[in-house]
């Protein structure tokens, strides 16, 4: 099972990935990497990932995706005519169905073979929210607390600058 999501997962990462280069439009292009990054978050939890998945969605698929649609909105960029007009999309999905049976079938031959390497039981607990958890609040929790403080005295300095900016500072 979870090889045939798998093949799904990277067939669509694949897929998006040439999408967004292949596309004209920028706003196409960048839904199509936004795509591209939640099939990545896909593959990350069937490594069994949690964590990296999770940051992938929120940090990419969210944040950084949502500045670069301000971006080319505010940039207004014209429309350019696509690429797809001189490919046939038939012969595309036809390649990439290709693709996918070679790979189910050398991963078969594979498989039976003995080639494929067997994943060590502490392997599947590296990278859980739990492993990341346990290393953060134990050997990393003085530069983790640091860190927090850090972020907190920025937020503060810039709501003063912001606040001073604008003439609300009352000088007491």
């Amino acid at each position: 099972m979870e090889i045939y999501a798998f093949i799904v997962l990277s067939v669509l990462a694949i897929g998006s990935a040439l999408g967004m280069i292949l596309n004209k439009n920028t706003v196409n292009s960048a839904l199509f990497l936004v795509l591209h990054l939640i099939s990545l978050a896909g593959i990350y939890l069937l490594l069994k990932a949690q964590f990296l998945a999770i940051v992938q969605i929120i940090v990419y698929a969210g944040a950084i995706m949502v500045l670069f649609l301000f971006v080319i909105m505010l940039l207004n960029v014209a429309d350019e005519p696509s690429l797809f007009d001189r490919f046939r999309v038939g012969y595309f999905l036809a390649f990439l169905l290709g693709v996918a049976v070679l790979g189910q079938i050398v991963y078969s031959v594979a498989g039976v073979a003995g080639i494929l390497p067997q994943i060590s039981p502490e392997m599947e607990r590296i990278g859980t929210v739990e492993a990341v958890g346990d290393v953060l609040f134990t050997e990393y929790l003085m530069p983790f607390e640091m860190t927090a403080i850090l972020l907190t005295a920025a937020v503060v300095g810039a709501l003063m600058v912001a606040q001073f900016k604008s003439g609300k500072v009352s000088r007491a």
